[in-house]
This record gives structure tokens, sequence and C-alpha cells, in this order.
């Protein structure tokens, strides 16, 4: 199998993508923004949409759409002291409902559109590893310049605040980290299974330590086990990418509380 560029290029977006899931899931998780990184990622779909209606890349498209989308919520939710899960209700549907709206306003049918929906990491390009590569790097290199940082708004932002950090400029600085980090899994286990990818790992590296660095490692590691074993799977038995990389992180999951849990006894 690996002497297909194909999978080849298959594993580099993995590990690519669970770099950056591992990273940015841990700050998720610790911080319980799960259903906000669900809100993002399903409003990306209207930057897809967009993509398809402006004759672009539509993963360019779901970059900007997906940066605004995050830093509007944000925003409002900081100045306008709007609740939460009614902000994440607003972004999800309206994201959605743009994207299909652009992509029936597009002329002729949309080529990939269900890789986009439910992910098929076989079929990533070699053009598109540049991309996900220049988004990870990004994600790595704003968390280790800010890492002090961002632990402290993680942790306490009350006593972030206290120690005049900017805490509104950082917590706009996350959900930028989280956009980006969702664009980077739609071609890995596409929209509607993005949240699964970014929250497992860290989830289970969660349940072996409570210390936020190795919790990351672990993430990006278990990540990486997982879109390797999902990848083989996928291939061998001719089943959905995106649907079996989920599978085997929720049995990997599974397997981390069932230690945690063994330990205890």
């Amino acid at each position: 199998m690996l002497g297909y560029a194909f999978f080849q290029n298959a594993l580099v977006a993995g590990v690519l993508a669970s770099i950056a899931c591992g990273i940015i899931g841990t700050y998720v998780v610790v911080k319980r923004m799960v259903f906000i990184s669900g809100g993002i990622a399903h409003a990306s779909f209207g930057g897809i949409g967009l993509g398809y209606y402006l004759g672009i890349d539509p993963i360019l498209g779901a970059i900007g759409f997906t940066l605004a989308a995050a830093l509007g919520m944000g925003t409002v939710r900081l100045t306008a002291r709007q609740r939460m899960d009614t902000l994440i209700g607003a972004v999800w549907a309206v994201g959605m409902a743009l994207g299909i709206l652009f992509v029936y306003l597009t002329p002729g049918f949309a080529p990939d559109l269900f890789s986009y929906l439910f992910g098929n990491i076989l079929l990533v390009p070699a053009s598109d590893l540049w991309l996900m590569g220049l988004l990870a790097a990004v994600t790595v290199g704003l968390v280790l310049l800010l890492y002090n940082e961002l632990f402290a708004v993680t942790f306490d932002e009350e006593y972030a605040t206290i120690m005049n950090l900017p805490v509104r400029s950082l917590y706009l600085l996350l959900l930028a980290l989280i956009a980006l980090t969702v664009v980077l899994l739609i071609r890995v286990v596409g929209i509607i299974l993005v949240i699964a990818l970014l929250t497992l790992p860290a989830a289970a590296s969660a349940e072996l330590t409570a210390r936020l660095r190795p919790m990351m490692g672990l993430a990006v590691l278990l990540g990486t086990a997982y879109t390797t074993t999902g990848i083989w799977l996928s291939y061998a038995l001719d089943v959905p990418s995106g649907a079996t990389i989920i599978l085997v992180s929720a049995a990997g999951y599974a397997a981390a509380v069932g230690a945690r849990l063994w330990k205890e006894r």
C-alpha cells in the first residue's frame, strides 16, 4: 500500500492533522469548548459553499469564512453578553444554510462535496498537503510563542486578568486556532465528524495524564495512531475513511477510560 502516492499523501495528511488537533484539542477539552468547536466546524460549510460559488479552492473559502465565524462569535459573546449556547446554535445553522445556498447557486455540479462533508483522506491531493502543512505550522508556532499566556487563560481567566494579560485577545486567538484546526481536519474526516477527531485524542490523553504538556504530546501520538489505523482499515476493508478513523478514535478513548478505572481499582 505504501507504494501508492495517494496512500502516502493520506498518511502525511493524517500526521499533519494529528499534530494540530492534538495541541488545540487539548485546549478545547480542558477549557470545555467542545460545543463551540462543533459550531465553528459546521459553520465552515458556508466557506466550502462560498468557495464553489466564487470558483476558488473550497478550502481557501473555508479558511476565511471559518475564521470570520469564530471571531464573530467570540466578539459577540464578549461584547453583547449573549448566551454561548444560543450563539453556537445560530452560527451552526447560519453557516450550514449559507453553504447550502451557495452550492445551489453555483452553476453545474459541485464536485467532491461529499468528501468535504464526510471526509475522504485517501483522495487528498499533494497540493492540499502544502496548505495543511502551513496551517499546522502556524498553529503550532502560535501555541509555542504564547504557551504561558494561553495556559493561564485556559485554566483561570480571572487570574489571567489580574496578571494584566490580554484575556479578550487571547480568547479570540484561541477561537481562531480552533478555526484553523477545523479546516485542517475537514479533508481528513469531513465537516460532520470534525468535532470527534478534535476532541477524542485529547480526551483520551486527559484520562492518562493531568499535565498540559504531556497531555498535548500524548494527544498528538494518539491522533497519529488513530488516523494511521483508520486509513489502513478503510483501505483494507474498502469502507469510508472518515467514519473508520472516528470509530478507531472512539475505541481508543473507551480503552483509555477503561485503563483509568482499572488503575483506580
